[in-house]
C-alpha cells in the first residue's frame, strides 16, 4: 500500500444506501444536491467524490426494500484478515464475506448493538 493513500486504517470510508428504484434515486440524488454516479449496472451506482477528486464517497445499492438499521457504513483497512480477526475479538458478529468485488475485498458484520458495517481493502 502506497503512502499516499486517499484511505485511513479503521476510518469511515464510503457509505451505501440501498434504494428500492436505482432510475429515480440518481434522478433525486442528481436533482437536489447534483451528484454524479459511476454505474456498474442496474444492481450498483457509486457516488463520485465531491470534491471532484478521483474516486468515490459512497454507492447506491439495488434492494427489494430498504436496508434494516439506515445506510451501510464501511471502514477502509490496510490489512483487512487482521481487521476480520480483531472484529470477532471484540464480539462483533460477520454477517457475510470476506467476499471479492470490483474494487478490492470486504467483510460485513455487526456490532453488539446490531448495527451492521463493512470493512473493505483494496487488496
Amino acid at each position: 500500500m502506497s503512502e499516499t493513500s486517499a484511505h485511513t486504517h479503521h476510518g469511515i470510508d464510503y457509505i451505501e444506501l440501498t434504494v428500492t428504484d436505482m432510475d429515480a434515486a440518481r434522478s433525486f440524488y442528481r436533482s437536489a444536491f447534483g451528484w454524479e454516479f459511476n454505474d456498474y449496472g442496474p444492481e450498483y451506482t457509486g457516488i463520485r467524490r465531491f470534491d471532484g477528486s478521483e474516486g468515490e464517497a459512497g454507492g447506491l445499492a439495488a434492494g427489494p426494500e430498504v436496508r434494516t438499521g439506515g445506510p451501510l457504513v464501511l471502514l477502509y483497512s490496510n490489512d483487512l484478515d487482521a481487521s476480520l480477526r480483531s472484529v470477532g475479538a471484540a464480539g462483533g458478529t460477520v454477517t457475510e464475506g470476506p467476499f471479492d468485488f470490483p474494487g478490492g475485498r470486504r467483510f460485513h458484520f455487526t456490532d453488539p448493538s446490531g448495527n451492521q458495517l463493512g470493512v473493505w481493502s483494496e487488496t
